[in-house]
């Protein structure tokens, strides 16, 4: 018998807060049960989910695991600045002129996420 990943789990200081966040990037819904000041929230995205579990300490150094998000019906500079509009902070620009590349950002709590090329853009 193997084993399938149940969840990533994201400590961070508000779950709820972070879960919204992330809820938003990846339009999916929190879990019908997630209310404000719960101390986890749940994103289900298919076979796993992602989990936010408060924490006592703040992130102090990168992250070991990270997400990549890949937009699906935008290009990757588009869903960029979407993000950053969410409240995400560019971290580092890897992007490069012939259109390769990534951007590394930050959601709300330091956790830093990559965004990738979307489908269309590999393809072209």
């Amino acid at each position: 018998m193997t084993s399938v990943i149940r969840h990533v789990t994201i400590d961070c200081a508000d779950p709820y807060e972070l879960g919204r966040f992330w809820s938003q990037v990846l339009d999916r819904p929190l879990d019908d049960d997630d209310r404000p000041g719960d101390p986890m929230a749940l994103i289900a995205t298919g076979v796993s989910g992602l989990l936010f579990v408060a924490v006592p300490d703040a992130k102090t150094v990168k992250n070991r695991v990270h997400l990549d998000v890949q937009p699906q019906d935008r290009t990757r500079d588009e869903e960029v600045e979407r993000l950053l509009g969410l409240g995400a902070v560019l971290v580092d620009d890897r992007r490069n002129p012939d259109g390769t590349g990534w951007a590394v950002l930050a959601d709300p709590e330091g956790n830093e996420f990559c965004v990738e090329r979307s489908a269309a853009e590999r393809a072209g």
